[in-house]
Order: structure tokens, then sequence, then C-alpha cells
């Protein structure tokens, strides 16, 4: 029996009774009102055509350019901060977890490549969805962000199990030559400074065809200190840099015929990690042998430099034939990614060397370098027709991907075996001195056909149904090698197929007026766990961890009423929705305790329900103002549990029933105002405010588990004696894994005319330290740490329009 949140049953009454009042008030308004300013109409795409905001009839969110410019949006994590039921979990430089409506499995980490995404992510008509590493493109020249809420299968069905997230670009525009030049430059508030050039311009190239070309450079400051062994502190270290470029031609070959090739390329350089640590095994307040370290804000402790890179490259061609009563779409595509994350494993590796094990300092100090490295390259392709009449609009295609993605792992601690005569070199991949060594590779088909038609019953009901049926295949090779792993090749894979499908009612109660209903189905393929390095796992860890191979599909039934409505004359819009989401064998990610593994287990049910608002209004000629926010209740209805050797059942690593599912908070919501003001010689002034409140969360469901929280430090395998650093000042640490919430405000004053545009602005006015995700290794024994957000930044922009 489907179990519904008194919350949901008030909202949804709230959702009825609001319509029937929209609609008595807004009766007999026409969109265009002579006493004020319409507001500007957004066009999305959310259905593979072309229409406005207001007559899709699901729940849609969009952020235009001038809005994200004019708010100080930067990234794809500030855009979730502004978009209701929208949540971006930061876990280290170009890593995140993207959640829609609350159905998250909390945080992911690099060394589950097998682990797929809850949120299919689109650049226009190109997938370029990937776990754990979501493309965070740079925003400049976009036309818009679209984040589709709810499962989006049946015509975004790449990973899209709870929602779809689009980056839009502008189009290369044969009407005109034009561009424009923006320079910036920002200080952070204790930290460096930084800055960027970005261009683009668009041209036509005779009468059939135009180019639009953009390139970007920015210098990204740091704000995190790093305490070295030496007792010095080493400034900024988390700097970095991010370039890249579009380059798109659009080709009218013949009549009726457009064909767009495009290149995308984007490389981010982050010299360290925006964590703050609060305790590091190597480096902490109770050590006697060793330098105290006593970790202020946006501090950390290193031994030597991390690095993170990312660099992208998407080929695309679209190409469009108007037949005059139906339209051929096909998007062939070509992605590669290449990542590389360099960290100090020094806590984790010196927890085992120095505490399970006993070698002496000498050793368990030795520069631990952990490098992961992602490989993934692969291509996709969709044809599609599609065609409208008065009463009739369809969509009906078949899409094909192939990806290939190589994953390794290598940790080598130079002059290990020479100093302690411990055999390193493994009988397959693992060097001399390398201690833990893998290597990963998937090989991930899919194939789909699907379709979608709208029949408008009437003037005031349209009815729209979609299926999509899906098939994958995925094989996988691991092998593992080191002392601290269980050295071995095995093979295997993941295979499934079915139907994903949707059905739409969308009413309209008066010209202004909407109300919708939907269900929809989502689905994230299953897949196989890594073996657990057996060399670190104590024996309890074993048993409690140990036999799972593999985990299952997870599946998600969507279920939402919702109303959209223009009032005051066209001059402010109310859309809402309430939903239900029933998550069938959630894919719950835990953190294998000693074994420094993770593993995916399956909870049976879990659901996500709440209620989620947009309301804007262009007030006056002068002065507009939005405010968002949602409320969600997501929750484990079931529990996992684990038995002992002595047969005693405990649920296992927090997958109780009743536990919040990890990194979406219940509410969050946000406010925006922009007042323009008249100036002299063809100039205006402009102030734009925007507030953003986050709730509070925690990163992983392991953070609910009995005693979380508490780090015994007194508490390794001590087989050759002695206590990192010891004997300690106290023999407990305690944090809180509770992320807190949170509240980000940006302010801007800006001046424009035609052609320029001069922006001051502080972002993070208050200077807001958020905790944004735990970071912990070793499940929090050898360091336990937070990722940061960036503090107050103080920053000036020019914009000249050509």
């Amino acid at each position: 029996m489907v179990r519904t949140p008194l919350s949901l049953s008030i909202a949804t009454a709230l959702l009825l009774s609001s319509a029937t009042a929209f609609a008595q008030n807004s009766a007999g308004q026409e969109m265009n009102d002579a006493s004020g300013s319409v507001m500007e109409e957004i066009t999305v795409t959310a259905r593979k055509r072309s229409e406005t905001l207001q007559d899709v009839p699901f729940s849609v969110a969009a952020k235009t350019e001038t809005q994200i410019r004019r708010s100080g949006l930067t990234s794809l994590e500030d855009i979730s901060q502004t978009v209701a039921s929208f949540s971006v979990q930061n876990l280290g430089p170009g890593q995140s977890v993207v959640a829609i409506r609350g159905s998250s499995a909390g945080k992911q980490d690099r060394d589950l490549p097998g682990i797929k995404e809850q949120v299919g992510v689109y650049l226009d008509e190109s997938v370029i969805s990937l776990s754990l590493f979501t493309p965070d493109l740079d925003l400049f020249d976009l036309s818009r962000v679209e984040v589709l809420r709810g499962p989006q299968g049946t015509l975004f069905g790449s990973g899209s199990l709870s929602g779809t997230l689009r980056y839009i670009t502008n189009q290369p525009d044969p009407e005109d030559a034009y561009g424009a030049v923006e320079l910036n430059v920002n200080a952070i508030d204790s930290g460096g400074t930084g800055g960027y050039g970005k261009a683009f311009f668009n041209t036509p190239l005779g009468d059939n065809a135009a180019l639009r070309v953009v390139a970007y450079y920015d210098d990204l400051p740091g704000f995190i200190d790093s305490h070295q062994p030496d007792g010095s502190l080493k400034r900024d270290v988390n700097d970095g840099e991010r370039y890249g470029g579009r380059f798109s031609l659009r080709l009218e070959t013949m009549e009726n015929l457009v064909v767009t090739p495009r290149l995308v390329y984007q490389k981010v350089t982050v010299n360290g990690y925006n964590r703050e640590d609060v305790f590091n095994i190597l480096g902490n307040e109770f050590t006697t042998t060793r330098p105290q370290v006593v970790m202020g804000e946006n501090e950390q402790y290193t031994q030597f430099d991390e690095i993170f890179t990312d660099e992208f490259t998407l080929l695309d061609l679209k190409v469009e034939y108007d037949f005059g009563s139906m339209n051929l779409t096909s998007v062939s595509s070509y992605t590669n990614r290449n990542i590389v994350a360099g960290r100090d494993a020094g806590a984790l590796t010196s927890s085992i060397t120095g505490g399970s094990i006993g070698l002496p300092e000498a050793v368990y100090t030795l520069d631990s370098p952990l490098d992961d490295a992602t490989d993934v390259s692969g291509w996709t392709q969709e044809l599609r027709l599609d065609g409208s009449s008065d009463t009739l609009a369809w969509v009906a295609g078949v899409f094909y991907s192939d990806f290939e993605r190589d994953y390794g792992q290598g940790l080598l601690v130079k002059g290990f075996e020479d100093m302690t005569g411990i055999p390193t070199k493994g009988d397959f991949i693992a060097p001399k001195d390398g201690l833990f060594w893998s290597a990963l590779q998937y090989d991930f088909k899919q194939l789909a056909v699907f379709g979608e038609a709208t029949w408008s019953v009437s003037d005031r009901l349209d009815l729209t149904g979609g299926l999509r049926y899906y098939d994958f295949d995925e094989t996988r090779v691991q092998t593992f090698d080191g002392i601290f792993a269980a050295p071995g090749t095995t093979t295997g894979g993941a295979k499934a197929d079915g139907f994903a499908p949707r059905v739409i009612a969308d009413f309209a109660v008066n010209d202004n007026v909407t109300v919708n209903g939907q269900i929809s189905k989502g689905f994230r393929l299953g897949g196989l766990n890594d073996p657990l390095n057996i060399p670190l796992c104590t024996p309890e860890d074993l048993t409690t961890f140990g036999g799972n191979d593999n985990f299952g599909d997870e599946k998600l039934w969507n279920y939402e009423v919702g109303m959209k409505s223009v009032f005051m004359g066209g001059r402010a819009t109310f859309n809402t929705a309430v939903f239900y989401q029933n998550l069938q064998d959630l894919q719950a990610v835990l953190l294998a305790g000693s074994c420094s593994s993770r593993i995916v287990f399956n909870v049976p049910k879990a659901h996500s329900a709440g209620v989620e608002f947009e309301l804007a209004a262009q007030q006056t000629d002068r002065f507009d103002w939005a405010i968002t926010a949602s409320y969600i209740n997501a929750e484990l209805d079931s529990s996992v549990t684990s038995t002992g050797a002595d047969g005693t059942v405990t649920v296992l690593a927090g997958l109780a029933d009743g536990n919040r599912l990890p990194s979406v908070p219940e509410f969050q919501g946000s406010a925006a105002a922009t007042y323009v003001f008249p100036m002299d010689g063809g100039w205006e002034g402009y102030i734009h405010a925007i507030v953003s409140y986050v709730g509070n969360r925690v990163t992983q469901f392991g953070d609910y588990s009995e005693g979380f929280g508490t780090v015994n430090m007194l508490g390794f395998e001590q087989s050759g004696g002695g206590t990192i650093g010891g004997p300690l000042t106290q023999s407990t640490f305690t944090f809180d894994f509770v992320l807190p919430s949170y509240t980000i405000a940006n302010t801007r004053l800006g001046f424009r005319n035609d052609r320029w545009d001069i922006a001051f602005y502080v972002n993070n006015f208050t200077d807001e330290h958020a905790r944004l995700a735990l970071d912990q290794e070793r499940g929090s024994r050898a360091r336990v740490g937070f990722l940061v957000n960036q503090p107050r930044t103080y920053g000036v922009t020019a914009r000249i329009s050509f």
C-alpha cells in the first residue's frame, strides 16, 4: 500500500483550491495589458519542439542567459540553489551528484564507475551524462538552462530516472553579424584573485550559411590553505583555470534542409580540493610525538599538491529536413572525456601502514599519491520524425548509443618496499611500490525506440501518451592488484530491457490557468560491485559487506498534479506541482568501513513526495521579482539488514526504514529582485539581488550508522604496536555529520546602454560558510573533512556588444 504523507495531501488540496481561485481572479484577463509591462515569454524544447514554458503540460524550470548573468551564477551548483526541487551535491572540483525532486542515493565516488546517473544531462540534443562527473560547462552565450522535473524516459531516456538537465546554446544566426566581449576581475575574501575573458561572434556566410564561435578563459582563484609537514601553510591551493569554446556552423544546403555541425571543447585544471579538514591522522591537535596541527576554517592538511583535470570534447551533427507535413531530425554525436584526479592519500595509507600494520613513522609518512584516471569515449545516434495538425502533435524515433569507459586507480608509495622489505610488485598490474592498483573496462550499449503524441480533445483538454522501449547491455572486465587489494581479474555485465510509459492530461480552466496531471516511469540499470579490499577488512566488515557481487535495476514511478497560471494582465506567472515518487530497489552506496571499498546495495522501497512552486512578476516597467521554493519528504520505506556470525540481525549502515534520502534538503527556496533606474545619455542603472536557502541534509546513508560521528583514534589493530602521533592527548574525536542549512546572497549594481553593460557585484554577500558534503577516509578513522563553498567574492564585469 502506498503511503501518502499528510503534508502531500494538504499540498494537493491547496493546489486545487488555488487553481479555482486563480481561475476566478484571472477570468477575462488578457495576456497583454496596456497598464503594465508583459513578462518575457521563455521558449523551451522540453518535448523536442519549441513552445513557451507556460504551454508545457508538466513541471519545467528554465534560467535564461540574462537571469544567469545578473544573478551572478557561474556554475551548475549555483543554478541549483535558485531552482525548486533541484540540487547539486558538490563533491570537489568537477565532481557532483545531481538530484531532482529528492530522488537521490547520495554521494558517489570515483571508484564506482559502474553506477549510473539518476539525472540525464544534455547539451542541446547531445547526451553528455556521466555519473559523478556531471559536466559543469561554462555558461557564457547560453540561451538557457532547462530543468525537466520527473522521469523523462519517453523522450530523454539516457539516465533520466528522475529528470533531465539541458544546456541550450545560442545557435548560428543567418540574419545578422554581431557579437560580444566580456571581461572580469574578482577577489575572494582571505583568498586569491582571478578573472576571465569571454567572447562570441556570429556572422552570416552568404545567403545560406552562418557561423557562431565562442571562446573563453577563466582564471579560478583559490581559497583553501594547506598545512604542510614542515609546519608551513600553503595558501590558496585550490586555484585553477578553465578554458574552451564552441564552433558551430549552420548550412542550408538545399531548400528545407538544415545541417549544423559543431565542435565543443573545454578543459578544467584545479590544483587542489575545496576540502576543509577537521581531522587528519597525520596532522591534528591531539598528537604528542608529531607537530600539532589545529585546523581552522578553509584549512586542510596535505603533504604534497593535489590536482584535478577534466578535458571534454564533443563533436555533433544535427540534420533537419522539412517535408511539409512532417519533419525529420537526425542527431549524431561523439564524446570524449579524459579525467585525472590526483590526491594525497597519506591519511588513508598511514592508517593502514602505521595503524593496522604498525610500521614506523619513516614509512607511514611516505608520500602516498592516489591517482584516478577516467577515459570515456562513445557515440550516439538519434533519428526521429515529428508532425502536427489541428488536433494532433506527435514525435517518434529511435536512439542508439555505444560508450566505452576505462577507469584505473594507482597508489604508488615510492620507497615502501626498500624500507620495509615487504614485496609489493603484483602478479597482475601493480608495479613495485604499488600498494593498490586497478584497471576497469566497461562497454555500455543502449538501444531505444520511443514515441509520444498529444491529442487536443477539445479547446480546453489535451491528452498525451508516450512510450519508450529500452534495451541496455553492459559488459565489464576488472583487474585488481597490490597488497591492499584482492588480486585477480573478473568479468561480468548487466542487461535489461523494458518499457517506460508516460501519460499526461492538461486542462485549460480558462485562458490564463491550466491544470495538469502526469504518471511516468523512470529506470536506472544495475551493475557489478567491485570486490572488497580483503587485506584491509576487519572480520566484522568482511562478514557484513562480503558476498554482494552485483546490484539490481532501480525503478521509479512518478505521480504529479500541477497548475500553471498567468495573472496581473500577463505581468505575472505562478506555476506549482505536487508529486509523489515511488522508488523501487534504490541503489544505495555504502562505505565498507575498514575495507576502504564502496559497495552498492538495493533498498527495496523508498519514496519522495513534495510540492514546488515558482512565482514571478514584472511588477512595474522598472521592477521585477521572483520566488521559488520546494518542500520534499524523501525517506526509505524499508530496511536492509545484516546477520552477524553470532546470528544477530542489525540494520546495515544506515539503511533503516524512515531515514531521509541523502544529499537533498527538505526545504529550499530563493528570492530575486531587480530594479532599473533611468540615467542621462542613454544609460540606465540596475540593482539586482538574489537570496538562496538550502536546508540541512546528510552526505550518504552511512552517516546514519550507529556511533558515526565519533572517531576512536586508538581503534586500529596495532599488530606492530604504537599509535600514530601518540600517545594522544585524547582517544576519541567527534564531529557533526549533518550538513547545516545555509543562505547565500548575491548582489549586483550595474550600468548599461545599447552597447555596454558594466556591473559591480558581491557574491556570498554575508560570507556564509557552507558545508556541502562530508569527505572521509576509511570510515572516518583516517581523515574527516567537508567540501565547502567559496567565501565572499568581489568583482567587476564589463561587457560590450557589437
